[in-house]
């Protein structure tokens, strides 16, 4: 245990707890420090590229203000406990106290950091507040919990370890109430900690906004990315409290300044899609629509999409979906909108991408708004979603409901139907197997009045990353712990086709294959900002004659999927999609955007731009896979891309705040 207070020495009775105050901070900074250093080697392979020393010591410098912030935060009742000027505090008892509050919201904050650094490949930032709405229904997670900590073990135990030295270390002010006998002694203490406690908030304070210089308004995670070559960077420079503390109750959508009006925007992009100019009325095709969205199933798992890449060295871990690309149109380059499945949902059947945080966490969710779905039932189709979780899981029947689908088909409605093997089928975690469901899902729409169009999300590509006992030998663990969960997935893919081919309704149908999202990575090129957004989009015309197969040299992201189904429909009504149509468009003129750690990247050209709102702050080359030639200022395209990603912003946010996301 430290002195701090010597009897003989009657100036440091004043200043024994403050002086214990700051050392005991210093140790809650220890413990950050010690956790960011576990976030960059649970996650090395997102951050070695171009990693440098002098950058790395850059990097964890920058973090010092977010780590200030987040112990000011968390630390605040312990600060004024340990300074409250009442001369009856200073007692054993009353510090003991102290001591346990400091060590139990320092352990939190230090679990959530750790947890976090686990969780982090699936989103490649920080965790916010958003995910206590993403998995507010969620039944399963102990189990995902509890499988997770066993896979990391060593963290339990370096968690373990840290609050052992942190309650070792701990300074305790030896103070003594009685020791203050009279009322000069007693004034004189309430006036000193008056002024340390004073002084101590307007520092504190200070620590929680950031600084107190001219012109600093209080940090927020977007303040990250001035410390980073990179926006993936952000979350080795952020902390997970502070990522929480700050979304709370935030209001996420604000309009820019980049124009005057929707109308002078509208100049420049517009999300509304007219087709009436295009065809002629009353002559839409009455052809079913089938979207297949995969869990995690990134590109880069995908050897027929990867033979630019590695040629006919890569094989990948989808051969089923390998002939279905045979026949399908697919593009050289395509991206998910967002990095989390209800990021997804949105951008492949409503045409919303995914800025700042997930749309269907906002308040902006409960505007007017459609889908596919809600289009296509106007126009007399029978709609259905099919989720093979337990009803509520990740909010998605309430959003099919929102966006038109008539009806939803989950976990619970498969268990009824006993040709499938019921309930035995489930996965232990998150919902029925995707072999068994997929068979579901194609028997289920042999029985739909036609036109139909219907979607299925599947389950079995996920964490914890099992597949059913009689394939374990069949996919044996290979590369990375999600390849046998692709290769499980894949095989259900090509059954549901093989099935799906049988069915009288098969030529008469558009089918759509595409991901949430992408997922683990072993390969450097995925791993890039761009790279983390690398998704398949697969649109498949078995008659070929509103799609044509083939690999286009162009751009593809999941919002085009709405405009450009309804196109090949040839729906002939004005709708909403911040995407484009895929079939029309000039090859040149196709584009993808998406948004990680407060930076927007605008993909077209040939070029990915990063914008952080206010300037261009990288150009690269798509061409240069690992993003390590910043070419800001050197390309002619540049300044028209700026003004075209500043059009869409707008045009987001704005019609996000004003309730404004129909025609």
């Amino acid at each position: 245990m430290v002195r701090v207070y010597n009897s003989k020495t009657r100036s440091c009775r004043w200043i024994g707890p403050f002086v214990a105050l700051l050392l005991n901070l210093l140790i809650a900074l220890g413990m950050y420090f010690i956790a960011r250093v576990e976030f960059l080697l649970e996650n090395y392979s997102y951050f070695s590229e171009n990693l440098t020393f002098s950058h790395l010591c850059s990097l964890f410098a920058g973090s010092l203000p977010f780590d200030k912030s987040a112990i000011a935060y968390t630390n605040s009742l312990y600060i004024l406990m340990m300074l409250f000027p009442l001369w009856l505090k200073e007692t054993p008892v009353y510090h003991r106290v102290c001591k346990w509050l400091f060590i139990v919201v320092n352990t939190i904050a230090l679990v959530i950091n750790l947890c976090d650094s686990v969780y982090f490949p699936y989103t490649l930032r920080r965790t916010t507040t958003s995910v206590f709405h993403e998995f507010r229904n969620e039944t399963n997670l102990g189990d995902v919990f509890w499988g997770e900590l066993l896979g990391h073990w060593y963290l339990l135990l370096l968690a373990v370890v840290v609050v052992w030295l942190a309650w070792k270390l701990y300074v305790m002010p030896r103070t003594d109430a009685r020791q203050l006998l009279t009322v000069k002694q007693r004034l004189t203490y309430t006036g000193v900690y008056t002024v340390l406690l004073v002084f101590t908030g307007y520092m504190t304070v200070g620590a929680c906004r950031g600084g107190w210089a001219s012109g600093t308004r209080p940090i927020t995670i977007n303040n990250a990315n001035e410390y980073v070559d990179r926006p993936t960077e952000c979350a080795l420079v952020l902390n997970t409290p502070f990522s929480l503390i700050r979304t709370i109750n935030k209001n996420v959508f604000e309009v820019p300044n980049y124009y005057s009006s929707l109308d002078e925007a509208g100049k420049v992009f517009t999300p509304i899609h007219n087709l009436q100019t295009v065809n002629a009325p009353d002559t839409m095709k009455r052809k079913n629509v089938v979207v297949l969205i995969v869990e995690s199933f990134g590109r880069e798992y995908i050897g027929g999409l990867n033979k630019m890449y590695f040629g006919g060295k890569y094989k990948g871990y989808t051969p089923n979906v390998d002939k279905l690309i045979e026949k399908s149109a697919v593009w050289y380059y395509s991206f998910c909108n967002g990095r989390k499945s209800i990021d997804g949902m949105p951008s492949v059947l409503c045409g919303i991408p995914m800025f700042k945080e997930p749309f269907v966490l906002t308040p902006s969710s409960m505007n007017s708004y459609t889908s596919m779905a809600g289009l296509l039932d106007k126009e007399g189709y029978t709609t259905s979603f099919f989720h093979g979780a337990n009803r509520g899981s990740m909010g998605f029947l309430a959003f099919s409901k929102k966006v038109g689908f008539q009806q939803y088909y989950g976990r619970q409605d498969f268990d009824q139907d006993s040709r499938f093997g019921g309930d035995k089928q489930y996965d232990g975690h998150w919902g029925i197997w995707d072999e068994p469901f997929l068979q579901y899902w194609c028997a289920k729409l042999g029985t739909m009045k036609q036109p139909f169009m219907s979607a299925c999300f599947t389950v079995s590509s996920h964490t914890p990353y099992v597949i059913p006992d009689k394939y374990k030998k069949v996919y044996p663990e290979e590369g990375i712990v999600i390849h046998k969960c692709i290769r499980y997935t894949d095989m259900a893919i090509g059954k549901f086709f093989r099935e799906a081919e049988k069915q009288p309704w098969f030529k008469n149908t558009i089918f759509v294959l595409t991901s949430d999202h992408t997922n683990l990575s072993d390969h450097a090129q995925y791993q890039t900002d761009i790279g983390g957004f690398c998704s398949p989009i697969i649109v498949y015309d078995p008659t070929a004659k509103l799609v044509k197969p083939g690999m286009r040299n162009a751009i593809a992201q999941q919002i085009d999927i709405l405009p450009t189904v309804l196109g090949a429909l040839g729906y002939d009504k004005p709708f909403l999609s911040f995407g484009c149509n895929l079939l029309t468009t000039p090859d040149d003129d196709t584009y993808a955007v998406n948004y990680l750690n407060g930076i927007y990247q605008y993909v077209k050209h040939g070029y990915t731009m990063q914008f952080d709102g206010n300037k261009v702050v990288g150009m690269y080359k798509l061409t240069d896979l690992l993003m390590q030639h910043n070419l800001v200022g050197r390309v002619p395209q540049q300044a028209q891309m700026e003004r075209e990603l500043k059009a869409i912003i707008y045009q987001y946010m704005y019609r996000m705040v004003h309730d404004r996301l129909h025609p």
